[in-house]
């Protein structure tokens, strides 16, 4: 698990934005999975997992409006994983815009500019990550973290015996 927010901060570090963000929108599924009873996620687990360990990181003005919950997160991911678009019909926001860094000396970022949410991507992975490990710190001493660990997907670096023998191995 270590392994997979590491990576994902990785990718945003070197400017790998699009491999970074899909990663982030992967992690609270990935997450709300491990932490289940029976190893899997679906819209409600994605939803109460970003509440409660990005969304707080996500307010606006002086009175803290919320700028992006969990839904809106999951309906971007939604559409991001599973269309490719930027724009989903049932979120707050007509689409979400991600700024990549660098390519201006500001930092636009939780930035809500008339119907669209503008997000810095490299903060924004970054919030993700963060939010996975304060969660791994509590989860990965849980019975349902340590039953489902066993399927996670994870790099065995002599291989997995039966099957490949003596090379690195992602299974």
């Amino acid at each position: 698990m270590r392994t997979l927010i590491e990576q994902a901060r990785e990718a945003a570090d070197s400017r790998a934005y699009y491999l970074s963000l899909f990663a982030a929108l992967a992690l609270p599924d990935i997450c709300a999975a491990m932490s289940s009873g029976d190893g899997q996620t679906n819209r409600n687990r994605y939803i109460a997992w970003f509440d409660e360990y990005v969304a707080p990181k996500y307010t606006v003005g002086p009175e803290r409006v919320p700028s992006l919950s969990g839904a809106d997160c999951y309906y971007y991911r939604c559409s991001i994983l599973h269309q490719g678009s930027s724009q989903h019909p049932k979120s707050t926001y007509s689409r979400i815009l991600f700024v990549e860094p660098g390519a201006t000396t500001n930092v636009f970022h939780n930035n809500v500019m008339n119907d669209a949410l503008n997000l810095d991507v490299r903060l924004f992975c970054h919030d993700v990550c963060d939010g996975a490990v304060s969660w791994l710190a509590t989860a990965e001493q849980g019975p349902e973290y340590q039953a489902n660990f066993g399927r996670f997907m994870q790099r065995h670096p002599n291989g997995l015996p039966p099957y490949i023998v003596g090379v690195p191995v992602i299974a």
